[in-house]
C-alpha cells in the first residue's frame, strides 16, 4: 500500500516531462517488481550483505585485529549475522496467517471487529471468504492474510500473525549488525589518523601558504588510502540510521498493538489502486477518528505478548 502511494505520487509528477516507451517500461518494470512476487530483492539482499562482509573480513579485520582489537568484538559481526540470516529465513518461509476455508472459523473470533476500519460480514472479493477483523488481502500473494501488516519485497512474503515476531527481530538484528561494523570500522580509520599524525600535518595551498590540515583533508586522505573501507562506512551509517527508523516505528506499533495497514488507514492513507472506494460496509477507509486509534490495545505488556505468542485460532468444541 506504501509503495504504491510513492509510486503513483513519483508518476504524477514526472508524467509530463517522461516519453510514452518509458512509461510503459516502467509500469511494467514497476508492476513486476512491486505487484507480483519475485525473489529479486531476497538476491539483492543477499548480494549486499556478502559485499560488506566480504570487504569486512578482507580488510577491516586484519586492520582491527592489528590494533589490538580483540578476537571477541570482532567475531560479534559474524554472530549478528547469523542470527539475522536465521530470522531472515523465518520471514520468508513462515506462513504469515492465511485466510483459509479451513481456518476461518476460528480465525474469526481472535479479533473483534471496531465497525471503523474493520466489519462483519464483509467478503473478499477475491477469495470470497468472510475477513476476519484485522485480515487483509494483499494482492501480491494472492491470499488474505490474517492481521495483515504489509508485504514485503526484501522477503517476497507478507507480514502477519504468524510471522511479524520474526520480522521486528530481524530488522532490531540488521540496526546491531549495520552499527556494530560501522564502531569497529570507525574505530580502525580514527587509530590510522591518529597513528599517521595527520592531525598535526600542514598542506601548501594554491597561494602558497602553509595551512592545518582540516577535516576535509583528513577525509580526503582517508578516501584515497582505504577507498572501498570509507564508502562501505557511508553505506553502512545510511542503512542503519533507515533501518533504525523502520524498526522505531514497527516497535512503537508493536507496543499500541497496531499494523502498518491499520496505522495508513486510520489516518486516511489509502491507495486507490489497493483500495478503490466504495459504499456501506465496504468502505475502507473513513476519515480518521483518532480516539478509537489504539482499538486493539491491550496494554504494552499485553501487546507484546500478542506480537511474539500470536493468539491462536478459536475451534468451536463439538457436540
Amino acid at each position: 500500500m506504501r509503495t504504491d502511494v510513492r509510486i503513483g505520487w513519483t508518476s504524477t509528477v514526472l508524467a509530463p516531462f517522461t516519453p510514452k516507451w518509458l512509461k510503459r517500461f516502467s509500469q511494467w518494470t514497476l508492476h513486476r517488481v512491486f505487484h507480483q512476487r519475485s525473489n529479486m530483492f531476497i538476491y539483492m539482499h543477499i548480494l549486499l550483505e556478502g559485499a560488506v562482509y566480504a570487504e569486512y573480513s578482507y580488510e577491516v579485520f586484519g586492520y582491527c585485529n592489528d590494533m589490538g582489537t580483540t578476537l571477541i568484538s570482532l567475531s560479534v559481526p559474524y554472530t549478528l549475522l547469523a542470527v539475522s540470516t536465521v530470522l531472515f529465513f523465518l520471514c520468508i518461509k513462515t506462513d504469515p496467517g492465511t485466510v483459509t476455508k479451513n481456518s476461518i472459523s476460528g480465525q474469526l473470533h481472535i479479533y473483534s471487529y471496531d465497525r471503523r476500519l474493520f466489519h462483519p460480514g464483509v467478503p473478499c472479493p477475491t477469495c470470497q471468504l468472510i475477513k476476519p477483523a484485522r485480515s487483509k488481502h494483499c494482492r501480491v500473494c494472492n491470499r488474505c492474510v490474517q492481521r495483515f501488516d504489509h508485504h514485503c519485497v526484501w522477503v517476497n512474503n507478507c507480514i502477519g500473525a504468524q510471522n511479524t515476531r520474526y520480522f521486528l527481530l530481524y530488522l532490531i538484528s540488521l540496526c546491531a549488525m549495520a552499527g556494530d561494523i560501522v564502531l569497529l570500522t570507525g574505530d580502525m580509520l580514527l587509530h590510522a589518523v591518529l597513528h599517521s599524525g595527520l592531525l598535526q600535518a600542514s598542506y601548501i595551498d594554491e597561494h602558497g601558504q602553509q595551512q592545518p590540515a582540516g577535516l576535509l583533508f583528513v577525509i580526503q586522505h582517508l578516501f584515497l588510502t582505504f577507498p572501498r573501507i570509507v564508502f562501505m562506512l557511508g553505506f553502512l551509517i545510511f542503512v542503519f540510521f533507515l533501518l533504525a527508523g523502520y524498526a522505531l516505528f514497527h516497535s512503537y506499533l508493536a507496543l499500541v498493538n497496531q499494523t502498518s495497514n491499520e496505522w495508513y488507514k486510520s489516518r486516511g492513507y489509502t491507495c486507490q489502486h489497493c483500495h478503490p472506494t466504495v459504499t456501506g460496509d465496504n468502505f475502507c477507509s473513513p476519515a480518521p477518528d483518532h480516539s478509537k486509534r489504539y482499538f486493539y490495545s491491550r496494554g504494552l505488556l499485553r501487546n507484546l505478548g500478542e506480537v511474539f505468542f500470536p493468539p491462536k485460532a478459536i475451534q468451536k468444541k463439538e457436540n
